[in-house]
């Protein structure tokens, strides 16, 4: 019997996984796959636990106009999509990296915040005070990894 429930659970996490899928808007490309997904929501809770991180549309846009440079991570599935159709082109006039994942529900998650977000942006440095250098490094050379790593999934996407 102990088999059959992890089954039913795999079953379960299958079906709900598919409907991530389904509710996914038609412009969320490039899409990070699970691997790249679960790395990237892992820097933004680093990013947020350090101040690094500007949260929801109307921040980031502002963070993009002003020069400030980061990586974007867009929810895909976000209803109505006009939300967020005009920050993917910010970020290209801007070079900034931008991935979507799966769902707004983890992305706020990770932002360290309970209301669902549509998009985050997180910044190498904090925009005040400053970080331990230990702390910096290593945030860092995350930082870097994951947007080359965004860069070259962009790059193939064309």
């Amino acid at each position: 019997m102990g088999g059959s429930d992890s089954e039913v659970e795999k079953s379960a996490h299958k079906e709900k996984e598919k409907k991530k899928l389904l509710a996914l808007a038609p412009i969320a490309k490039p899409l990070a796959g699970k691997k790249l997904s679960k790395r990237t929501l892992k820097l933004i809770r680093k990013a947020a636990e350090h101040k690094c991180l500007k949260r929801g549309v109307k921040e980031v846009v502002k963070s993009i106009r002003r020069g400030n440079k980061g990586v974007c991570v867009i929810a895909g599935n976000i209803t109505p999509i006009d939300v967020i159709t005009h920050v993917p082109i910010l970020c290209e006039e801007a070079e900034i990296p931008y991935v979507y994942v799966t769902s707004k529900e983890e992305l706020a998650n990770a932002g360290a915040t309970k209301r669902p977000t549509c998009c985050v942006l997180v910044l190498p440095k904090p925009t005040k005070g400053e970080l331990e250098e230990e702390i910096k490094q290593k945030l860092k050379t995350e930082y870097d990894e994951i947007s080359t790593e965004i860069t070259s999934l962009a790059a193939s996407m064309f």
